[in-house]
């Protein structure tokens, strides 16, 4: 393959490949639609199908789809060859501007909340430019946005773009109050570091809870888990190592960053992060990421599990979001420089983002809420569900300052000695990080951590950059119109401080003295997605995403309807797994230990009539109650799923499978669990805790 820098992007129809293979009229009018969203040529189109097509055969493709994410979560495709009918009977492999724009996949038959109906079936796709396209396996892949018949966005991607434009029109007023002339356009940039698990996959064909679910709905603890703090950051296994290396080697033929690898906390659990890029090229990579990771890990025998939680007991998994503003010209408006509490500019962006999250707390705790990520927020290895923000000493004694009109003494850096001569002395930073914040400033961006491993980041950008434009707006409307610039600046940032302070806190999230601090606080605790995910249409939400033209009414109502419809139907199939487990699998082994035992008191006795038997019989007794406790608990919960049956309102039945149905799922796994630890390994049906977690060499 050479040195990665001969094929990084070998892949990906970039500027290097357009630049080489487009005239330079056409290269020209393409940029201008990329970055400054000009209207595309239908000329410039044609050639720019020709050069993809051309160059996409020479790399040994034959299809090519319009690759769009839809709301079921995860990319979808639709694969056409390049080819067409020759007058003499042949082929010739064609690919024309129009099907580089436009694509008509099946509206109907993806999530659409009541948007569509069955019978109307009519979508369409949309090429977006500002996403390269990407070769994968034979097919020439287009990055396009989804939308109805109606022009109603049925996809992550949409929404996601127009945030990006809202928060480029709000941020462009600010900078030009401050007199950047020439700054052409403002963007966010994103870097989602992804947590993941591998096992090995003989050991998952045997569980019908991965098979179904992507995570474990029985297992005790084995002997040992992640008390030792051992694998974090500990030596790379062979075996993960070379998945690491080809999965390394696949990204980077598609131009993704990856950029660093290591273990995580939990046994069999790992981390990949990538270089920070624009979002929405950040969104389409981490798609493509989570795929990549699945693909190559089955060509090493290994399953790559992006559950939230799929192990009990152990850490799960997230998706560190971390989120900037640049510039076009390169300046991060996120960045304090040497002497913050002089940059005024920096110092109303943070504001900015302050009042967002304070203002929009439920958007950005929904826009993470699923099923999976339900069982993660506030465990003891993911922030709480309780959203607040992390800004460190240095900026809050300045923001202090500020409010309280105090003069502002500064932090003086400390050189750290570390008592060896031979080690470089080097300044602490003026800060300490807080990993146990949801929202935490890190230097020169913000880490939203609530995301899960399987999380869309789509999602949790689209409303974080919406309710960042809505603070820019407010504050670019208040500013055009003051007479004196300098001290309306000054008062609204102090207004900011006073009025958005709750959402402010330094300490340890995971203290359950927290938790009623943030209630007097009045900050919004929703722990399951049920709580929060109502609040999507909430009279203020409704009426900011709308404003901005991120959404209309119609599509919240429908994306409101498609978030508790997964949650219900993915608790559901987790409901009904457990049950076909318990009965076909668990009570049957269980059973034929116990027989086994009967058998084996019976043999005893046989040789010694006077043993007293007291080992089989006293397993035998406990075992009996388990079994009975385990079909019991199975019976309850097949009647509470008969009962939502009856439930037509999906947010209705939402609230039963929170009150209801979870309670008698964990009632299930406890008395199957402890049957576990009493049944011999060689009767046990399926593969346990101790052979998943430390199955992979």
């Amino acid at each position: 393959m050479g040195t990665i820098s001969d094929y990084f992007g070998c892949l990906v129809f970039d500027d290097r490949v357009m630049k080489a293979n487009l005239s330079s009229d056409v290269y020209q009018s393409l940029r201008k639609t990329i970055d400054q969203g000009a209207k595309l040529d239908a000329s410039v189109a044609n050639a720019v199908a020709a050069a993809m097509k051309d160059w996409a055969i020479a790399n040994g493709a034959t299809h090519f789809t319009h690759w769009f994410q839809p709301l079921t979560g995860i990319t979808a495709e639709k694969h056409d060859s390049f080819i067409s009918p020759a007058p003499d009977g042949g082929v010739i492999m064609d690919f024309s501007g129009k099907e580089l724009i436009k694509g008509e996949p099946d509206a109907s038959s993806f999530p659409s909340g009541g948007l569509r109906a069955t019978f109307e079936a009519r979508g369409y796709t949309a090429w977006d430019p500002t996403s390269y396209a990407f070769i994968k396996g034979k097919t020439l892949c287009i990055p396009t946005a989804f939308c109805s018949y109606g022009g109603e966005a049925l996809d992550k991607k949409t929404p996601l773009l127009r945030s990006m434009e809202a928060l480029n029109r709000q941020a462009m007023r600010i900078l030009k109050l401050f007199g950047n002339e020439d700054v052409k356009c403002v963007r966010t940039s994103v870097g989602p570091e992804q947590e993941y698990f591998l096992i090995p996959k003989e050991m998952y064909d045997k569980r019908k809870d991965l098979i179904y679910t992507g995570r474990t709905l029985f297992g005790a603890k084995p002997p040992k888990g992640q008390e030792m703090d051992d694998h974090y950051f500990g030596v790379i296994k062979p075996g993960v190592a070379a998945y690491m290396a080809d999965l390394n080697e696949e990204l980077w033929k598609l131009g993704i960053l990856a950029k660093t690898e290591h273990n995580e906390v939990a046994p069999a659990q790992h981390e990949l992060a990538p270089i920070y890029t624009t979002t929405n090229v950040a969104t389409d990579h981490n798609q493509l990421t989570m795929e990549i990771m699945q693909k190559v890990a089955s060509k090493h025998g290994l399953v790559c599990l992006l559950h939230e939680k799929p192990f009990a007991g152990v850490n799960g998994s997230g998706k560190h979001n971390n989120w900037s503003i640049a510039t076009n010209t390169g300046v991060n408006l996120l960045s304090p420089g040497e002497t913050p509490y002089e940059n005024a500019q920096f110092l109303l962006f943070l504001c900015a983002v302050i009042k967002a999250v304070d203002d929009y707390q439920d958007l950005l705790r929904l826009s993470v809420a699923t099923a999976g990520n339900d069982h993660r927020l506030g465990a003891n290895e993911a922030p709480p569900a309780v959203v607040s923000i992390f800004l460190g000493d240095e900026l809050m004694a300045i923001l202090d300052a500020i409010e309280n009109d105090t003069p502002y003494a500064g932090t003086q850096k400390t050189t750290m000695k570390l008592g060896v001569d031979v080690l470089p002395r080097f300044a602490r930073d003026t800060t300490d990080r807080n990993r146990t914040s949801p929202f935490a400033f890190t230097g020169n961006k913000f880490e939203f951590r609530m995301l899960g491993s399987s999380n869309s980041i789509a999602c949790a950008n689209m409303m974080l950059n919406s309710a960042v434009a809505e603070s820019l707006k407010i504050y670019a409307d208040r500013l055009e119109g003051a007479e004196d610039f300098e001290t309306a600046l000054h008062e609204m940032i102090k207004k900011t401080i006073k009025d958005h302070k709750r959402i402010l806190f330094n300490g340890n999230g995971y203290d359950e003295s927290w938790l009623k601090e943030a209630e007097k606080r009045g900050l919004c605790n929703y722990r399951t997605t049920p709580d929060c995910m109502p609040h999507l249409l909430d009279e203020k939400n409704v009426k900011m995403l709308t404003s901005h033209k991120v959404f209309t009414v119609a599509e919240l109502e429908s994306r409101c309807e498609i978030m508790l419809e997964n949650y219900c139907k993915t608790v559901r199939i987790e409901a009904t797994t457990m049950i076909d487990m318990a009965r076909k699998q668990i009570l049957p082994a269980v059973e034929s230990y116990v027989s086994d035992l009967a058998k084996s008191a019976a043999a005893k006795k046989t040789v010694v009539p006077t043993a007293a038997c007291a080992y089989e019989t006293g397993l035998i007794t406990k075992l009996s109650v388990l079994t009975d406790q385990i079909a019991e608990k199975t019976d309850e919960l097949e009647a509470a799923l008969l009962d939502l049956n009856g439930i037509a309102d999906t947010k209705e039945e939402s609230f039963a499978i929170r009150d209801t149905i979870l309670g008698k799922m964990a009632a299930l796994r406890a008395v199957a669990d402890e049957a576990e630890t009493q049944t011999a390994e060689k009767y046990w049906p399926f593969p346990t805790y101790g052979e998943l977690l430390f199955g992979v060499r």
